[in-house]
Parts: C-alpha cells; sequence; structure tokens
C-alpha cells in the first residue's frame, strides 16, 4: 500500500499516490517538491497571457489548471491513464482539457510548450525538443525545467538515486541541449527565499544537530513542511556558469 495518497479530494475525483514519478499537491508530506515546482508554473503563467499553451507530460493537472488562468487555451498532456483521468475530473475551465498522449507524438497548434521536471525522464531529449520547436513554429517558446545534479545529487555523484531519472543535467550540459534545437536559450535558477533560505542557513549553522538534541525534529518539521509556499523560491536569470548552486533550472527557448 502506498505510504501518502492525496487527502481530501473533491468528490468523484479519484485520489492519485505519491510514487515518487510526479509531484501531488494534498499531501501534506511532500508539499515542498510541490511548492517549488508550483513556483515555476507561476512565473510562466505571468508570461503565456493570451496563447495557445500545450502542458506536456503535466501529472495531476495542477500546473494546466495554472496556466489555464491566463492562457487562452491550455492542453494538459500525460500518458499515465490514472493521472489524466484525475486530472479530467478534478480541473474545469473552459479554456482547458486533458488528453492522452506521448509527448513525443502529441501534436496540436500552440504558441507555447511547457515542459516541466520530466526532460531527466526521457530516452531521447534532442528529438523531444525537436518535436516540440515544430510545435510552436517560429515565433512560439518552450519553457522547461529539471534539477540541477550539482544540487540534487550526492557530491561528486554522476546521478541521484530517483529510480525514474535517466539522466541529470548540469546547467552546461542543458544549454548545450537547448541550444541544439532553438536559436535563443535563456536559462534561470531557482534558488530558496523567505523561510526556506532562513532554514537553509539555519543548516549551514547546525540547527540540524540542535533540533535533533532538544527532539524538535518532528513537531518542526510536521509544521515547516506544510506552511511552505510558491514565494518561498525565486527564480534568477543568468550564464550557465553561474547558476551551479541553483535547485532547478529553467531554460526558455525560442526558434
Amino acid at each position: 500500500m502506498p505510504l501518502y495518497v492525496q487527502r481530501d479530494q473533491p468528490p468523484g475525483v479519484p485520489a492519485l499516490a505519491l510514487t515518487g514519478e510526479r509531484t501531488l499537491p494534498d499531501v501534506p508530506e511532500e508539499n515542498y517538491w510541490f511548492q517549488r515546482h508550483l513556483a515555476v508554473y507561476d512565473w510562466i503563467a505571468a508570461r503565456v497571457a493570451g496563447l495557445s499553451v500545450i502542458d506536456m507530460a503535466c501529472g495531476e493537472g495542477y500546473g494546466s489548471d495554472v496556466l489555464a488562468r491566463s492562457a487562452r487555451c491550455v492542453v494538459g498532456v500525460d500518458a499515465n491513464p490514472e493521472a489524466h483521468e484525475h486530472a479530467r475530473c478534478r480541473y474545469g475551465r473552459e479554456n482547458l482539457r486533458f488528453a492522452r498522449g506521448l509527448v513525443e507524438t502529441f501534436t496540436a497548434p500552440a504558441d507555447a510548450v511547457v515542459f516541466l521536471q520530466t526532460i531527466e525522464h526521457v530516452h531521447d531529449p534532442g528529438a523531444v525538443l525537436e518535436h516540440f520547436r515544430a510545435l510552436v513554429g517560429e515565433g512560439g517558446v518552450v519553457y522547461l525545467t529539471t534539477p540541477n545534479v550539482l544540487t540534487l545529487a550526492p557530491a561528486g555523484a554522476e546521478r541521484s538515486d530517483n529510480p525514474w531519472h535517466i539522466k541529470e543535467y548540469r546547467a552546461e550540459e542543458l544549454h548545450e541541449l537547448c541550444r541544439a534545437q532553438f536559436g535563443s536559450v535563456v536559462l534561470y535558477g531557482l534558488y530558496h527565499a523567505r523561510k526556506l533560505r532562513v532554514h537553509e542557513l539555519a543548516l549551514r549553522v547546525g540547527w540540524d544537530a540542535v533540533h535533533e538534541r532538544l527532539r524538535l525534529t518532528k513537531p518542526f518539521y510536521r509544521w515547516f513542511t506544510p506552511a511552505i509556499a510558491a514565494r518561498d523560491f525565486v527564480l534568477r536569470e543568468g550564464a550557465a556558469a553561474e547558476l551551479h548552486g541553483a535547485l532547478d533550472f529553467l531554460a526558455v527557448c525560442r526558434p
């Protein structure tokens, strides 16, 4: 039986189990990762107002719903039948629909393609990006994110222990991959902000030892993790060499 399942779903909406393949809302223990992804969806949503958007590998559907608040129309695409059914049942907007399909072959007119936290899962990322470039045409844009292997994996390791990941990227590798298909690639790094930045600094001066000694670990994180919000992360533009400390990379790609 899965350890964590979504809580408090609307009537008729099947809850999803947390498997590690995708993040989910409505799982308090997963909130850090959910908000880390949501922060980027919010940032992109502000930039796709009035556009037609495909949210590739949309998973549970929350990101497609965020994009549809400003976009002219959004299609959320995912191959997983349980995720697709959940998204279809949960998120209803006139300008939003969900389709079952593979990111490599799904085709629809689009001004923008959004592909978050998934390039690390695919076997032929170059072919996927070539397909996305064809979908958006000369005037479109592709937004993609991936975790930074330098901050995700143990120091010196080539990858983390996430079994769903095929290739984890350094900033230079991601830039090179995108530049092979797109004429313009702008990189951003995602970093901790506000209370997550304070927590990060506290860890550097020994907070882990303090809360363990005081037996506060479980009570503190039982409060702290659900309290994390999207605004506790921030995106900063930079050259690849400047982004080695980022949590995730965001590439904004134009033909």
